[in-house]
């Protein structure tokens, strides 16, 4: 256990950003260690939730703090630096609640969740499944007047910590989003995701055994390829703000394994690394390179907020290219920082590659998260939309499709 009892809830957002650093110095202190023990995240998570972090943008009138999509991911970065894992935990849940603030807040059923979510309940993603096909066979029926789930899930982010659980299905055939309670006996998380990388997202398996099912919550997707292209783009930015709060976290410990150090590979006596020439561009280049990951992440929350503000304001076309624009992001976010994870090795011998000092463990998480959702199927993407003019059709993983769609897969949405 990293953190400690519940801290009472922020009434605003300096009020949050305080809890949240005493927060967080406690989480990234056993980071490490947590992740060599594989000590799963559920008082983290707690601690979390009790702040109020997954409801900060849900409006004040509906228990949030009514704060943009950029400085929800801001945050999202500084708890990555903390612990990536427990930034990644969130990927669903902000997705869902980003989907509930482009709906009708006057919404009854919206309501409902808004109430929900301000208690503290939080919302893990179940898609994928593990089979030769990328159909699912995830299913509903019905048994008298009863609706119930039956199936398994994998790459199930979150879900082992979650209240509800938001999962693909079939119902007579036809795909459809389901909510389910993560309480109830029939559904069970398991912890057996198997990555070198990101070891405690709870991204393993999940089962769904005669699960009752809420007839409200069930969504028919509407086709609409703007509003799915919002949601695809909300996903891959949470992938991207943890990348850069992973490369903060390689930075913060390359300075703390140089600084303290006496002695320099190669040269007798004392010579201090922190004043090596070689020492020193590494560090400044793994230091643009966070950098400049860090800012083009917040800089493309900001640009998909705008966007989704200027929909509501009656523009049509305002969400046609957010997707596109985030696969441009993901082209050089993530590349920027493995780079800096690999470089960052070069400013020590072979004390750098110990395992007391962890610093493989950035360049593993980077890596995992880099391969969810290719990046070489988003370049072709990009190019084809270039080329053509056509927009990426983002699907989640098992939704059916014509020979004749250009569609992007979700192939890993852990």
């Amino acid at each position: 256990m990293s953190a400690s009892a519940p801290l009472p809830r922020p009434a605003t957002l300096e009020e949050f950003d305080r809890a949240l650093s005493g927060l967080l110095s406690e989480v990234g202190a056993s980071a490490a260690q947590r992740e060599r023990d594989r000590v799963l995240l559920h008082d983290d998570v707690a601690a979390l939730q009790a702040l109020g972090f997954g409801a900060l943008r849900l409006p004040v009138a509906h228990g949030g703090l009514g704060v943009s999509f950029e400085q929800l991911v801001r945050r999202l970065v500084r708890i990555a630096a903390a612990d990536s894992n427990l930034a990644h935990v969130y990927r669903g849940h902000i997705a869902f609640v980003e989907d509930l603030l482009a709906r009708d807040a006057g919404d009854a059923h919206t309501i409902t969740w808004f109430e929900r979510i301000a208690a503290g309940d939080l919302v893990g993603n179940a898609q994928s499944e593990r089979q030769e096909t990328a159909e699912i066979a995830t299913t509903l029926h019905r048994d008298g007047e009863r609706l119930l789930l039956t199936g398994r899930k994998y790459y199930t982010t979150g879900s082992i910590y979650a209240d509800w659980i938001v999962l693909s299905a079939l119902d007579d055939g036809e795909r459809v989003l389901v909510s389910v309670s993560a309480h109830d006996p029939g559904v069970t998380s398991v912890d057996d995701w198997d990555g070198f990388g990101q070891p405690l997202t709870g991204s393993g398996t999940t089962t769904f055994d005669a699960v009752p099912v809420d007839p409200a919550e069930i969504v028919v997707p509407g086709g609409d390829l703007a509003v799915d292209g919002h949601r695809a783009a909300v996903f891959q930015l949470v992938l991207l703000a943890v990348v850069a709060g992973i490369g903060q976290a390689a930075l913060r410990d390359t300075l703390a394994f140089v600084v303290p150090r006496r002695r320099i590979f190669g040269s007798p006596g004392e010579t201090r690394p922190r004043d090596d020439a070689v020492t020193q561009g590494v560090v400044g280049s793994v230091s643009s390179a966070v950098d400049a990951a860090t800012r083009l992440v917040l800089s493309g929350a900001a640009d998909v907020e705008r966007a989704v503000a200027r929909r509501r304001g009656g523009e049509e076309d305002a969400l046609r290219d957010v997707l596109v624009d985030v696969f441009r992001l993901q082209q050089v976010v993530s590349p920027l920082v493995l780079s800096a994870a690999t470089e960052l090795f070069e400013v020590g011998g072979a004390s750098a590659v110990s395992r007391g000092v962890a610093l493989d463990r950035h360049w593993r998480n980077v890596r995992t998260i880099h391969s969810h959702n290719p990046a070489a199927q988003r370049r072709r993407a990009i190019g084809e939309f270039e080329l053509n003019g056509t927009l990426p059709r983002w699907e989640p993983a098992g939704a059916a499709r014509s020979a004749h769609d250009t569609a992007v897969r979700e192939e890993s949405p852990a």
